[in-house]
């Protein structure tokens, strides 16, 4: 049993895949849900305080060399938009609440690993990033395991379940940014 909740933790700490790939990794072991959410987020926090502290400096310094040059200028250059955008649209004081939602969504492309090294190219202080990642890692785990649960008590009925709840989100979402953009321009 031990050796099922160290590959929970393990997993949950690797980058692209973490506690979003580990979670129904534990859920299809039959795991303990208190247990292996406990271990998941654990498992994918550790990495945090070492991405935000050194990730930043090891771009900055493969940027110029000859085989990982373009791939690491990549990575400091999408960063660096894709935080300034993040700023931009959410603000210096919703910063943190953008940085959470980012982390706790869980889609590609979303994670600790990707929310920590925006928040250390953005510059948001050491504190503020570890608090909204480690919120967001919260969130994606509560997500993961209420879909995770979903999907193994009805079988594709579940899948169908959780895609039809995103579509309506999705929907709802862009159906309350127009209502907003209307009433914005009807203001002016």
């Amino acid at each position: 049993m031990f050796k099922n909740y160290l590959i929970v933790f393990l997993v949950s700490m690797l980058p692209l895949i973490e506690l979003r790939g580990a979670i129904p990794i534990a859920e299809s072991m039959s795991l303990n849900i208190f247990v292996y959410y406990i271990v998941a987020i654990i498992g994918n926090m550790l990495p945090v305080p070492f991405i935000y502290l050194f990730a930043r400096k090891l771009l900055e310094w493969g940027k110029d060399k000859k085989v990982i040059g373009k791939f690491f200028t990549f990575c400091l250059e999408k960063g660096q938009k894709g935080g300034e955008k993040l700023k931009e649209s959410a603000g210096n004081k919703g910063i943190f609440w953008a940085l959470m939602i980012f982390v706790g969504i869980p889609i590609p492309g979303t994670g600790a690993w990707t929310g920590t090294l925006a928040a250390s190219i953005l510059d948001i202080d050491f504190k503020t990033s570890i608090l909204a990642v480690s919120l967001g890692v919260i969130l994606a785990g509560i997500i993961m395991s209420v879909g995770s649960k979903v999907v193994s008590h009805f079988g594709w009925a579940g899948v169908f379940i959780i895609v039809l709840i995103i579509a309506i989100i999705v929907c709802l979402y862009y159906l309350i940014k127009k209502l907003h953009n209307n009433k914005t321009i009807n203001k002016k």
